[in-house]
């Protein structure tokens, strides 16, 4: 059983993720904290300098259904208000956001250790392929 009415969204897509868009989204009145979580591509990674862009691949309905478990299991846990999950496919270049959750609460405790366990078993358990694309090559590199 919930302990609040959880209000949510999930979406995968070639669609750029906008921060400020997530945050408007969950705002709700009874909520005291928002918080935002972004996961942006970087220029290098552990042995590769010369990052050029990132691309995902996934089974959109698949991963938008592990998702929506995850965030039922979060507001299971905390009392969230709104989840909001998003997650590229395609390229994604240096700077640009490959995921981000945003979740509000009537607190900052819940919404976030809400957020960190959206973004973390979103990481471990969300069936999305990862290829790392660098100066000189490129590498299939994570895959739950």
């Amino acid at each position: 059983m919930s302990k609040s009415r959880l209000e949510s969204r999930i979406r995968v897509s070639e669609y750029p993720i906008e921060a400020g868009g997530l945050a408007g989204e969950v705002v709700h009145p009874g909520a005291g904290a928002v918080v935002v979580f972004l996961g942006t591509v970087r220029d290098h990674s552990p042995g590769k300098a010369g990052v050029t862009h990132l691309e995902y691949e996934a089974y959109r309905e698949q991963v938008e259904g592990k998702i929506a478990e995850i965030v039922a299991e979060a507001g299971d846990r905390w009392p969230i208000l709104w989840a909001v999950v998003e997650h590229r496919i395609g390229p994604v270049e240096v700077g640009e956001a490959s995921v981000g959750v945003a979740v509000s609460s009537a607190h900052r405790a819940e919404a976030f250790e809400a957020a960190r366990y959206l973004i973390d078993e979103l990481k471990q358990r969300a069936p999305i392929w990862k290829k790392e694309h660098w100066t000189g090559g490129a590498d299939w590199v994570e895959g739950a």
